[in-house]
C-alpha cells in the first residue's frame, strides 16, 4: 500500500473535509496547503498526483493522534522519517484508543481471523524474536474493517 492510498483510506472512513485535514497536520506542528492535500488525494494516474512521503504521513497520524485523543502538553513526538506498516498500524490503533480485543473486532468485519498472539507481535520491538513484520494485506484489512465500523455505520 502506498502512503496516498492510506491517507484517503482514513480520510474517507473519518469524512474529514480539507480543512480538517490541514488542521490535523497542524497538530502535529505542521502546516501544509489545500493544494497538497488535494495533490496526496489525487488517484495515481493524474498528471497534479504528488507523493506522500514517509514523514509526511507521520506527521498526519501524530496529528490524528492529537485530534482524536487530545494534544499533550510539552513537546511532540518526532514524525519518524521511515515508516513501515507496524508504525502506521501502531498509530493507528493509538489515535483510536484501541485495545487487542478491539483491533481484532475491526479484522473480523473485514474477514480477517488473527489470534492474539499474532497481533501482538506486530506491536513488538524488531529486535524481539516474537516481532513480525506486517504484511500490506493485514493493513488493508484493518483499514477496511475501521471503514465499516467508523464510516459505513454511521449511515
Amino acid at each position: 500500500m502506498t502512503n496516498n492510498d492510506i491517507i484517503r483510506r482514513i480520510r474517507y472512513t473519518f469524512d474529514l473535509s480539507d480543512s480538517k485535514m490541514i488542521e490535523i497536520f497542524g497538530l502535529a506542528d505542521s502546516e501544509v496547503s489545500r493544494a497538497q492535500i488535494s495533490d496526496w488525494l489525487k488517484k495515481d494516474d493524474d498528471p497534479a498526483h504528488q507523493v506522500l512521503y514517509d514523514n509526511q504521513l507521520a506527521l498526519f497520524l501524530n496529528g490524528l493522534i492529537n485530534y482524536k485523543r487530545g494534544k499533550k502538553d510539552g513537546v511532540q513526538h518526532k514524525p519518524e522519517k521511515r515508516l513501515n506498516n507496524n508504525i502506521i498500524f501502531r498509530k493507528l490503533v493509538i489515535a483510536l484508543n484501541l485495545k487487542n480485543d478491539d483491533v481484532l473486532e475491526i479484522l473480523e468485519l473485514a474477514d480477517k481471523h488473527l489470534s492474539k498472539h499474532e497481533l501482538s507481535a506486530f506491536f513488538r520491538n524488531p529486535n524481539q524474536n516474537q516481532y513480525r513484520p506486517c504484511k500490506d494485506q493485514v493493513l488493508r484489512n484493518f483499514l477496511q474493517g475501521m471503514q465499516i465500523k467508523y464510516h459505513d455505520n454511521q449511515k
